[in-house]
């Protein structure tokens, strides 16, 4: 048999193909209940398209875009489905990833889902109330907890302590 680039080319993509089904790259995240459960046309309603996309899509912001990444005043940063208070201003520092981040999450605030998307293995973010999308959180963050909670902004609102 001759190697060819096409014959390279179809078998080196059965292989990653193979690898990602076998890894569970496509399966979805456990089965929840959650507080708030409304239907997908509620959530459009509801949302931005924006917002939407990230929340219930699980898509991710294009980095460097967030106006939360300057937003330095003392507050709460909530889910923009369900308003439930997700993160403190005290945990927010700059990660230089182009994301708003943060080093700990609020007290029953967030859960945790495996992501194999991408076809490795990541830690996905999503609100404890509605079960929205929030981001992924990483184990290379500061002290005190080492995590790096990488938010996408368009899942946040922000309400400044002053207001």
């Amino acid at each position: 048999m001759t190697l060819n680039r096409r014959s390279f080319v179809t078998a080196s993509s059965a292989l990653v193909l193979g690898g990602v089904l076998a890894t569970g790259a496509c399966a979805k995240p456990p089965v929840r209940k959650y507080e708030l459960t409304i239907t997908d046309a509620e959530w459009k309603k509801r949302l931005t398209p924006v917002q939407y996309r990230t929340l219930r899509e699980a898509a991710t912001d294009q980095p460097g875009q967030s106006p939360f990444l300057n937003e330095h005043r003392a507050g709460i940063f909530s889910c923009a489905g369900c308003k439930l208070p997700n993160f403190s201003s005290k945990t927010k520092f700059d990660s230089g990833t182009g994301w708003p981040s943060f080093y700990d999450h609020l007290p029953n605030a967030t859960l945790t889902n495996v992501d194999r998307t991408l076809g490795f293995e990541r830690v996905e973010v999503v609100c404890r109330r509605c079960g929205g999308h929030l981001g992924h959180v990483f184990d290379d963050g500061p002290a005190p907890t080492g995590k790096r909670y990488c938010m996408n902004g368009t899942a946040l609102l922000f309400k400044s302590r002053l207001a």
